[in-house]
């Protein structure tokens, strides 16, 4: 059972725990997505999960759980040339920023996952390695992002159908490797990472 870590904030009367989690680090193609994600004071939802141990109906089931349910949702993301750009670490933790800035609400305190912190934002933060398995609201976040990030695939898949997004989200199977060699990028892949480098030698 997973550890709802933000109990302790809640002892102490802050209200509004974002939990903040991205999606998207590893792929070849598409953005990376962060959503922060804001829940009921006190209250303890069942099924919430990281969204990695889920499987694909019951993160649509707990999505709308959340969305229905989350005192403020945010959502950012970062596309492929800003991360060609800027590389991957910078352009997560930019969603992340983008993700709080587009709440509704500013929250008491951030629970990240992972290791880094976001500079520049005037809120009190702490981050969770592991986090999606740790925080009920990191949890959520996790499952928002995913969501509709494979949604965002799922859209590009109807426009670049070679590549077959709608299955792979963009991540670097042999199918999608394959397809690389084949084709060639598209606008949305990842320039600067190396199985798309290599494609382009092989035209």
């Amino acid at each position: 059972m997973m550890e709802v870590i933000e109990r302790k904030l809640w002892e102490q009367n802050i209200r509004f725990v974002a939990g903040i989690d991205e999606v998207g680090r590893g792929p070849l193609a598409g953005p990376v997505v962060a959503a922060s994600v804001v829940l009921p004071y006190g209250k303890i939802f069942e099924g919430i999960d990281d969204s990695k141990k889920l499987s694909p109906d019951k993160r649509e089931e707990m999505f709308h759980l959340i969305i229905e349910n989350a005192v403020s949702i945010g959502i950012g993301y970062v596309d492929s040339m800003v991360i060609d750009k800027v590389n991957i670490l910078r352009a997560t933790l930019e969603a992340m920023k983008r993700a709080i800035c587009n709440m509704n609400i500013v929250p008491d305190y951030l629970l990240i996952d992972g290791t880094y912190k976001l500079d520049g934002v005037p809120i009190f933060q702490n981050t969770v390695v592991k986090g999606d398995s740790k925080s009920q609201c990191i949890a959520a976040a996790s499952i928002v992002a995913k969501v509709y990030r494979d949604r965002l695939m799922e859209g590009y898949d109807i426009e670049y159908p070679m590549y077959n997004f709608s299955k792979n989200k963009g991540y670097g199977t042999r199918e999608h490797i394959e397809a690389l060699m084949k084709y060639g990028p598209c606008k949305i892949h990842r320039f600067s990472f190396a199985p798309v480098k290599n494609s382009l030698c092989n035209e």
